[in-house]
């Protein structure tokens, strides 16, 4: 090779090293640019120190307000406290196996769970325990394990104890104590919103990529909505402690009151006896406590169901209040012999006097006018059969055995008084809240708004599900059960000076297939002031043990509700 030739491979040699060069300080800058630039939230948030860093990872869930008439703040019912939680960082755990069983003495946790997490150099974050106890967070601060650290979290509160705890519900954990969930009530139904979305930690390998391998994403928490209920704390406080008065009184069971606006589907209070402490849900003595009896309880209603079957043949014009019948006090039907509750035959009788002295031989009358098809339609019209879709878990009312092609007349016969098919307190209640609103059914519903997290509210609007009878025939029904309460069985459910509305209904409780003639459940539905309803309510009492008939139970609880609802809102009497 000549000297020239020589010369120019050199110079060769000198550019392509210059290039390299060049190009190695543009892969760093790049590097560096990623790293504070496309990386920043990440680093920043390390920077600020692990224990910020994973609190942010924790969303904060989201608090249930109600409000009452005369409120200027909202009272918390379902809140948060801090309590420390341990998690570990296991990339920075020098030794799982001791450090696993250092942790599962202090925490009381399986070895050997324990191990296998503390093992997985995967994960940058792997929560082990929540709601440590004094002792434990002093214990683990003792022990300085490595990659093993103590974080702040909200825990959830209830304020109020056994106030409202059934449509609460309350927070519990599951997989072995580690994940955090709604459990029954409003804390279950709308758990994914309360709850928020956790932040995340994400590392994305590009193999053979120095520039970009590990790349590390950095996405913090969203905290979760808030809610303010359509609950009216004053109402609330009303009705379940007279609920728990009367279930006491009479040796029952349990017991559920419901209080809602009639032309809204608001619920103003919702009332459960027996309650529990949800900040102590473990101290019961059956998990049957937890149910919301007034969503989820379905029974026989009995005659309340009389004053939806009278307003089937209103609607179709087979009857009038005025309309009379023979009253033979009792009709044989398929090999059954149904009477009066009384036994009784009373002779001519109107439909309004059906609904007085609640004659099971009326109700059948009626039923026969309209005629099997039409009667079923109109237990439907008015919900039965279907949940009513309120923002609470619940169950539905059985009327299956009047859609089966062969269902015998009897079953008809029978559902026409309210026995042998099953209904919810929601749902009597929902129906006679279309009786009350000149024929429109709304929805019934508990969430008055949603509370973001950046402050905005998103307001429940009502829903009208339909116009399901006309406001004449709601007229003459509501006439009928105003004439119950100031002549017939439901005059204990009267308020001096105002015009009330309402059915008593007491269903015989059905055991092996036979209704025992000893046990009952006695129930009142009603509103008013029927000129203007501001309230309708519904009262359950089950199995009380000194008394047969709905008129001594739920009949005098609900005109002692009326009453402070009344007086609450300030209504003058009306005579």
């Amino acid at each position: 090779m000549s000297p020239k030739d020589q010369n120019k491979s050199f110079q060769n040699r000198i550019l392509a090293f210059q290039i390299f060069l060049l190009l190695f300080i543009a892969l760093i800058i790049l590097r560096l640019f990623i790293i504070s630039v496309a990386q920043h939230p990440y680093y920043q948030a390390l920077a600020e120190g692990q224990h910020s860093f994973f609190e942010k990872l924790v969303p904060k869930r989201g608090e249930i307000f109600i409000t009452d008439k005369y409120s200027s703040q909202p009272y918390v019912v379902a809140g948060n406290l801090e309590e420390n939680m341990v998690y570990a960082v296991p990339k920075e755990v020098q030794d799982p196996a001791g450090t696993a069983a250092r942790l599962a003495q202090i925490l009381n946790l399986d070895e050997g769970t324990l191990q296998q997490k503390l093992s997985d150099q995967s994960k940058w974050y792997e929560p082990i325990m929540h709601q440590l106890t004094d002792s434990q967070s002093s214990q683990i601060q003792q022990a300085k394990l490595a990659g093993i650290y103590l974080d702040p979290e909200d825990v959830r509160y209830y304020p109020q104890g056994n106030f409202l705890s059934q449509v609460i519900g309350f927070l519990g954990y599951k997989n072995n104590g580690v994940d955090k969930t709604g459990l029954y009530g409003l804390e279950r139904y709308f758990n994914n919103d309360l709850s928020g979305i956790p932040g995340t930690i994400t590392t994305q390998s590009q193999s053979g990529n120095w520039i970009t391998d590990n790349n590390r994403y950095f996405t913090p928490a969203t905290n979760g909505d808030s809610l303010l209920l359509t609950i009216d704390r004053s109402i609330e406080y009303k009705a379940e402690s007279a609920l728990a008065a009367d279930v006491q009184k009479h040796g029952a069971d349990s017991g559920a009151v419901i209080v809602a606006n009639p032309k809204t589907g608001a619920i103003l209070a919702m009332a459960n006896y027996p309650g529990f402490d949800p900040n102590q849900y473990g101290k019961v003595s059956s998990p049957s406590v937890y149910q919301n009896l007034a969503t989820v309880e379905t029974y026989e209603p009995g005659s309340t169901m009389k004053g939806v079957t009278m307003a089937g043949a209103l609607q179709l014009g087979l009857i009038t209040p005025d309309s009379i019948y023979t009253d033979t006090g009792v009709v044989n039907i398929d090999g059954y012999k149904i009477e009066n509750s009384d036994h009784r035959a009373h002779g001519l009788q109107t439909m309004s006097q059906v609904i007085d002295w609640s004659l099971n031989t009326g109700a059948i009358y009626v039923e026969n006018l309209e005629g099997n098809d039409n009667f079923l339609n109109n237990l439907k019209k008015f919900g039965f059969g279907a949940p009513t879709n309120i923002d609470l878990p619940e169950n539905v009312g059985n009327i299956s055995n009047l859609t089966s092609p062969n269902a015998p007349q009897v079953n008809f016969d029978t559902a026409a008084f309210g026995q042998g098919i099953t209904v919810t307190p929601i749902q009597m209640l929902t129906a006679y809240m279309a009786i009350a609103n000149g024929g429109k059914l709304m929805q019934p519903y508990i969430v008055a708004a949603k509370i973001l997290p950046d402050g905005k509210t998103e307001k429940t609007e009502p829903k009208e599900i339909g116009q399901i009878i006309s406001p004449e025939t709601a007229t003459m029904d509501t006439e009928m059960l105003l004439d119950d309460v100031n002549n017939g069985y439901g005059k204990k459910a009267g308020v001096a000076g105002y015009d009330i509305a309402g059915k008593t209904g007491t269903a015989q409780v059905a055991k092996n297939g036979v209704y025992d003639p000893t046990d009952n459940i006695g129930s009142f539905v009603g509103f008013g002031p029927i000129e203007d309803p501001k309230f309708i309510m519904i009262v359950v009492i089950n199995h009380p043990r000194d008394a047969s008939f709905a008129e001594t139970t739920a009949t005098p609880l609900f005109s002692n509700i009326a009453q402070f609802i009344l007086d609450y809102y300030n209504l003058p009497p009306n005579h």
